[in-house]
Formats: structure tokens, sequence, C-alpha cells
């Protein structure tokens, strides 16, 4: 079910995470990229569709051994059971199916510039047109102290499913933890297009033009949408 400050706003929402080659979004590559995605006539509040690829590097290149440390997967896994990259483009692109879609991801500004980069070397980038974006870290910032990491996320909400660095796990988590803050208090429809970032690190990668950017703190007095 979608959370009931987003219903009246979407009739389709996408929660997805990516893992990666490094965090250049230009340069380096999506390795697995997976998405949950509930519709507003969706029953119940499992997802009705989940998607969970990898992806093929080009020709010549090869995972870093810290991404295999911190993941798991290996050259070996994406050589047996990953897909080319334009067929991960094309069923990514078949998750959206609504007219008013929103995207939702825990730290979205890596996922989503890693994203736009991937469906443009395919043509797709015309997808995200008037997609509108939810960041789940800017909202857990304003709820719980230092750290905000995904995984005290979960311990915080004792959420069922685990932050393990794969990009499926991470979407499951992430959607999840969407409904728990909903329960807590359903004021996700302020965070649409407002990204918080931290003032000692600025903002990450390319500025999205349809996001509305503010510094955010580790210890907020009052919601970030309010400021």
């Amino acid at each position: 079910m979608i959370p009931v400050s987003l219903s009246d706003e979407f009739d389709t929402v996408i929660v997805l995470d990516t893992e990666t080659t490094g965090l250049n979004a230009r340069n380096d590559r999506i390795i697995e990229l997976a998405a949950a995605r509930i519709r507003k006539d969706t029953p119940g509040e499992a997802p009705d569709e989940e998607i969970d690829l990898f992806l093929r590097l080009p020709e010549g290149d090869s995972i870093p051994p810290e991404i295999v440390t911190l993941t798991g997967i290996t050259d070996e896994i994406l050589l047996r059971e990953g897909v080319p990259e334009e067929e991960a483009a094309r069923r990514f692109s078949e998750l959206f199916t609504g007219e008013r879609t929103l995207v939702v991801a825990y730290n979205a500004q890596f996922d989503l510039c890693f994203l736009y980069y991937f469906l443009l070397r395919h043509g797709r980038e015309g997808l995200l047109r008037g997609v509108r974006f939810l960041d789940a870290l800017t909202v857990y910032r304003d709820r719980r102290s230092y750290p905000h990491k995904l995984a005290n996320a979960v311990e915080t909400y004792n959420l069922h499913t685990q932050n393990t660095h794969r990009a499926i796990d991470d979407t499951l988590a992430a959607f999840e933890l969407l409904g728990k803050m909903a329960e807590e208090k359903d004021d996700l429809a302020q965070y649409v297009n407002l990204f918080g970032y931290s003032k000692k690190y600025g903002i990450s990668g390319q500025r999205i033009s349809s996001v509305t950017y503010k510094p955010q703190g580790y210890d907020p007095l009052r919601p970030l949408y309010e400021i």
C-alpha cells in the first residue's frame, strides 16, 4: 500500500538500489540493479513487482577488489548471471506503468546519478522526465540522530530485511523502511524532491534539476521542509 500522504499524488512508487564499480556516476558502472514497485491498486503491503539484475561490464573491465569485498559480487557472477546493460535498461523501464511515479532510494542522490547515466547510454533518459524523487536518508536524518547508515535504520525500526550491500536486500529494506516511517509520522509527501546534504561534504555528484537541496544537520531541531 502506498503511504497515505503519497497516495493522492502518485499512482506508482518504485524503490531502488544499485551496486556499482565505484563512486563516479559518469565513468563507473552499475553491476547490480534492483527495484521494487507498488501501485495504487496493489493489494496488501508487498511489492507487486520486483527485479534484481546483475549487469555485465564492458569487455576488458573488471570489478575492483574493494567492491568485491564489500558486495560479494565477482566478475564470475557477472559473466554467469549478468545481462547486457541494454536488456537491464529495458526491464527497468517496464516498471514505469503509471502516469504519476515516485522513485525512492536510500541516499537517492548516489543511485539517481548512476541511473541517469545508465539510461542515457541506451537512449532511455527520458524515462525520468516528470518523475519525482524521495530520499529515505533525508527523512531518516530528520527522525533519528547520527549515525545514519541504512544499517542503522534497519536496527532502529527493527526491519525484517537486513542491509547487506546487495542491491535487492537494500531495496527491500528501504521499501520496508518507507512503510515504517509512514506509520511513525506520515509526512513523506513533504520530502518529495527535497534532498538534505552534509555541510561538511557537500552535494555528491551532479545536481538533479527538479530537486531542492538543503544543508541538513546530524541532529536537526525541526524537519528539513520547515527550514
